[in-house]
């Protein structure tokens, strides 16, 4: 057996100019990276070169993904790059498996400078669907616009690659490996670690899980269902919530994650959660939730398949914030929202008296107020919801914080809900999604949305429809000032916003891998209508967008791709 220290090589290549990472990180059809030379590798290596050298040495990075198809094969050359570029130990979840909220707390566990995470989100998998590759921080979050800017200029001008092509990681066993390389003083070592276990200490200390244990399984407990959508959630809702917290296994579904992830479009909503939407139907369940491919989004459902918005979900979390045990401890130090998120929660933030944050959509934003001590509990219209203990959305603690309030109220998340409505009024809201549009039409027809809306006689305009009257009290392409750090983040959205509060917004979304997708965001607040439904309520405000905007004519699709 050759134990001679394995080589080291530097790779010429020649650099791609889309590697610009979005909100999301990088994403492409799993072809791209399978065909493109090197079009994995030079990202990576920009990756690392956007790391200072000194901080580079000897350092912690942490690894892992989704499980979709592709995510082996990168995590192999990962490794290889990070050895060859100076990085002391790399820690990966087993079979190259983590979810993006354990990654957060894995990095910050560790002490880690920063983590690779392998997905694509709620996007679709498979050898036809797609990969992602996205670079966190020492603090757990997201990269900010600052060093994901850089990465994207050293992808601009890349010429050669570092990589120990010789180095082969067995991910399938927990534990060290170490690895001699020329040129280096000390071993490098990889460490594959449980996925579960950190994340799950975490949680323990952050809820009564005897009360929750008492809740899903003592006398009386209550029914749920838990669908995984075949994504990474699986093993942690078993090993919490089946074999910790008492729920009989049948109540987990789908709970395998699968490189396709079984053909399913893992996007907790209403359009692809179909299999969890049907169980509740019959009223057997009282409490369902669905997650997304990482793990870090969920959608809430009670009896019958009552469905709980996104922006709901948050506002009532926040309501009743002591419910869990960990904000008893720490206080409650701000609560915020993304801009094309519903109001409901600022009318929560303006009755406990709490600071209310609205930031541009981008966890990132929400981790800079979290590291200043600004902000406990934040949410975003995109089935995220999260608090301060990592700097990710994280799903199944959104599901744990549900329970909690169940637990404590013992009422029915319809009542819950029904409850608040009655207290604060209702924020009606929905997103429609024109998927796949021609990326041209699309940026022409915000450029013209934003002309129109500028002009000064766009204000105090009226727009009528049935009996229902809107007057635009203001109009503007979203700009946020960091208050932490008084960057300006420019361009984040275009919106119309009604006397009555009521609001459109327009977006150009940058987490597809084809196309553009054009999301209208309708925001209505009720304070005597509180429980009729939604789409009748918002029918009129969907008039109006489509009209301003003439989508339809300007894209040349007829509906929505999706709506949530």
């Amino acid at each position: 057996m050759d134990n001679s220290p394995l080589q080291v090589l530097t790779v010429p290549t020649a650099p791609y100019p889309d590697q610009r990472p979005g909100t999301n990180g990088l994403r492409r059809k799993v072809y791209v990276f399978q065909t493109r030379r090197n079009y994995l590798h030079n990202f990576i290596q920009s990756i690392f070169s956007s790391i200072d050298l000194r901080d580079r040495q000897g350092s912690t990075v942490v690894v892992g993904g989704d499980g979709r198809f592709f995510n082996r094969t990168a995590i192999e050359v990962i490794v290889q790059m990070a050895a060859a570029n100076g990085v002391g130990r790399v820690i990966i979840g087993h079979h190259g498996i983590m979810s993006t909220p354990a990654i957060s707390c894995v990095i910050r566990k560790y002490k880690a400078i920063g983590g690779i995470i392998l997905t694509a989100s709620r996007n679709p998998g498979g050898p036809e669907g797609d990969f992602g590759i996205k670079f966190n921080t020492a603090n757990g979050g997201p990269a900010k616009e600052a060093v994901t800017n850089k990465i994207f200029q050293i992808s601009r001008t890349i010429e050669e690659f570092a990589i120990c092509p010789g180095l082969q990681v067995d991910l399938t066993t927990l534990g060290k490996q170490m690895f001699d390389l020329e040129n280096k003083f000390k071993p490098f070592t990889v460490e594959i670690v449980d996925s579960v276990e950190s994340y799950a200490n975490l949680l323990r200390n952050i809820f009564d899980f005897a009360a929750l244990k008492q809740l899903l399984s003592g006398q009386n407990h209550i029914k749920i269902r838990l669908d995984a959508m075949h994504g990474v959630v699986g093993p942690y809702v078993r090993r919490i919530l089946c074999e910790e917290l008492g729920c009989p296994a049948n109540s987990a579904i789908n709970c395998v994650p699968l490189e396709d992830f079984g053909g399913q479009h893992p996007d907790p909503n209403l359009t692809y959660a179909v299999d969890l939407i049907e169980s509740m139907r019959d009223g057997q369940y009282d409490f369902g939730a669905a997650f997304d491919g990482d793990g870090d989004r969920n959608m809430i459902l009670g009896k019958h398949g009552f469905f709980v918005t996104p922006p709901d979900s948050v506002a009532v979390i926040a309501d009743n914030i002591f419910c869990i045990p960990y904000f008893q401890h720490t206080g409650v130090r701000g609560f915020a929202r993304s801009m094309p998120t519903s109001a409901a929660l600022d009318r929560v933030a303006k009755a406990t008296k709490i600071e209310l944050y609205e930031t541009p959509t981008g966890w990132k934003f929400f981790g800079n107020l979290m590291d200043a001590g600004r902000l406990s509990l934040c949410g975003e219209e995109s089935f995220g919801i999260g608090g301060d203990h990592i700097r990710e959305k994280d799903g199944l603690w959104a599901v744990l914080a549900w329970l909690s309030i169940l637990a404590t109220r013992r009422q029915s998340v319809e009542d819950i809900l029904k409850d608040h409505w009655l207290k604060y009024g209702r924020n009606y809201f929905t997103r429609y999604d024109y998927e796949n549009i021609d990326i041209d039409a699309a940026c022409e027809m915000m450029e013209d949305l934003e002309l129109m809306i500028a002009d000064k006689s766009f204000v105090k305009q009226r727009f009528a429809v049935e009996d229902k009257i809107y007057q635009v009290e203001k109009a503007d392409n979203f700009e946020y000032t960091d208050p932490v750090d008084s960057t300006i983040s420019r361009n984040q959205g275009l919106r119309i916003i009604f006397s009555d509060g009521s609001r459109i917004v327009y977006r150009l979304s940058g987490t597809g891998s084809d196309g553009a997708t054009v999301r209208i965001y309708i925001d209505s607040y009720e304070r005597e209508q509180i429980f009729e439904d939604t789409q009748v309520m918002l029918a009129p405000l969907a008039t109006i967008a489509l009209k301003i905007s003439q989508l339809h004519h300007r894209t040349g699709r007829s509906g929505p791709s999706v709506i949530t």
